[in-house]
């Protein structure tokens, strides 16, 4: 074994460790808010007016919030475009990314391999859009911090990483898949050598820890939003209200 071979190996068991510990502190830290939302005190009915009578409304309320953005929409039309262009691209970007993960391939994953290229331009231009916004709106960059433009770079370093991979400098898919269902079955293999690829598979890991303690959390949040869930509750007449946590 010369010391290519050795190489490879250490950068293998890196990638491995790093993969797994990702993935554990991706779905502990997510578990973990969604504790932190279901312990926090609401005694108080504050649903964002006008709103739905009935809890089946006050649901398909959070849903037409999470499809379509609803309130995003009605505040802000062109931060709403750009917002439902990022995440519609981004959710057509992680189904494709499932022929990495299946086998065999499901007909419509094979599908989008046709078209990803125009989400991932879509992607990418979406990033460039909500970036220009944060720098030049004076209201918007006063309230902009560091936090904000790392998750922004980080996202298009990825998009453009695996734009690259994909369709100029390519990586070969079997190596990849491969590797990828290895750590899946627990079975882990030595990772591609292809350095553009581990750039690109290190952003990504570097994302799943990020995303649990972050802003990006409020692609979970929106469903613990009380202004969002409850339905609207009439008080009777002379009738007070009382504080649950007070008795």
């Amino acid at each position: 074994m010369d010391a290519s071979d050795i190489f490879w190996k250490l950068l293998s068991l890196f990638f491995i460790g790093l993969a797994y510990f990702s993935a554990i502190t991706f779905v502990a830290g997510l578990l973990w808010k969604v504790i932190v939302y279901l312990r926090t005190p609401m005694p108080l009915p504050h649903a964002l007016t006008p709103a739905p009578r009935t809890e089946g409304r006050a649901i398909l309320r959070v849903l037409g919030e999470v499809t379509l953005f609803r309130s995003l929409f009605q505040a802000d039309k062109w931060l709403w475009g750009g917002a439902w262009i990022f995440h519609a691209a981004l959710a057509a970007i992680l189904f494709r990314h499932l022929r990495y993960f299946t086998y065999p391939v499901p007909g419509i994953v094979l599908y989008m391999e046709t078209v990803a290229l125009f989400f991932g331009i879509l992607f990418g231009a979406a990033i460039l859009f909500l970036l220009w916004r944060r720098l030049g709106l004076p209201r918007t960059l006063y309230i902009s911090n560091l936090p904000d433009y790392f998750a922004l770079a980080l996202l298009a370093l990825i998009a453009g990483t695996g734009i690259m991979v994909s369709y100029w400098l390519h990586v070969y898919l079997v190596d990849v898949k491969g590797f990828l269902l290895g750590l899946m079955t627990f079975h882990p293999v030595e990772v591609p050598r292809h350095p553009l690829f581990l750039l690109h598979l290190f952003l990504v890991l570097i994302l799943m820890l990020y995303f649990p303690f972050s802003k990006l959390l409020h692609a979970g949040g929106i469903f613990f939003s009380p202004s969002r869930h409850q339905p609207y509750q009439v008080q009777e007449r002379g009738k007070r209200y009382e504080n649950p946590l007070d008795r």
